[in-house]
């Protein structure tokens, strides 16, 4: 959301701090109703459960809220059916009054935030959750937000959303990698599951190859070189694979490798959004 805002005031400059913060609130909304159905379903199903205590990470198990007794079942539905209300209100009043056509960019993102664990679709138990992952929080948040604020969805846009797609994937790859066997016990038949560990790495690497590759697209088509700065993350994803490849079944010492993607996904969205600022003036 913050790279759209920098990328419509950078190339356009157009901003709009009132619709900015509401398509902001209603995004979060629509977070926090999919992380409780997901909550719901991964404990039903029994692989939040699976996990021994003593292979639990900050990255494996999903929130914990069910599981640590901090919500319960029927609280965490609530949860969903009033965030989830309130989200599609507010895409609705943005549609109406500031831009008719975010609202199938909200349908869809609403759509796939709740159909990627809730029955009978439950795309993150069926092999499409990194998919959905990847271009909810990668293209459709982004350019989402971008058509809030500019009216219209610029190539740069698109292909900055899909660095941000690429990555963000990527988080949610790596971050199965910690609960393969209590996905595969739970029938989570998710890409790291069906791959087995040691294959799955190499689409590690990959995934990070695509957004640098997308970066170097981006530099290019809009011949404003600002853009190569996510490329000073390279070294913390050589290294992040190098971690992950020699510690397939040492959780403990995995985990640096979930902590460096997420890193190196806050620092290409941080240096997205000064290159989109600067390029105003540069």
């Amino acid at each position: 959301m913050l790279v759209a805002a920098a990328l419509s005031y950078g190339m356009e400059n157009k901003f709009n701090l009132f619709w900015f913060l509401l398509g902001s609130v209603g995004v979060y909304l629509i977070e926090i109703g999919k992380n409780a159905v997901n909550e719901v379903v991964d404990y039903k199903s029994g692989v939040d459960t699976f996990i021994a205590p003593d292979e639990r990470t900050p990255f494996s198990g999903g929130k914990k809220t069910i599981v640590d007794g901090l919500l319960t079942v029927e609280d965490a539905k609530k949860i969903a059916i009033y965030t989830l209300s309130a989200a599609a209100a507010i895409g609705i009043f943005i549609s109406f009054l500031r831009e008719p056509k975010v609202f199938y960019i909200g349908l869809l993102g609403m759509a796939l935030a709740v159909f990627y664990s809730l029955p009978p679709f439950m795309l993150c138990y069926r092999g499409l959750g990194e998919l959905a992952v990847g271009i909810t929080f990668g293209p459709l948040v982004l350019c989402g937000m971008y058509l809030v604020l500019a009216h219209n969805i610029s190539k740069e846009a698109i292909i900055a959303s899909t660095i941000l797609g690429f990555l963000i994937a990527n988080v949610l790859w790596v971050n199965q990698f910690p609960d393969y066997e209590a996905d595969k016990k739970g029938n989570k038949k998710n890409w790291v599951v069906r791959l087995g560990k040691e294959r799955s790495i190499k689409v590690y690497a990959l995934l990070f190859a695509m957004a640098y590759i997308a970066d170097l697209l981006l530099a290019v088509y809009s011949k404003k070189f600002l853009f190569l700065l996510p490329l000073i993350t390279i070294p913390n994803s050589i290294k992040a694979v190098k971690i992950a490849k020699n510690n397939l079944n040492d959780i403990p010492r995995f985990i640096e490798a979930n902590a460096l993607t997420v890193q190196i996904y806050q620092l290409t969205g941080l240096t997205l959004i000064i290159a989109s600022l600067l390029s105003k003036y540069i």
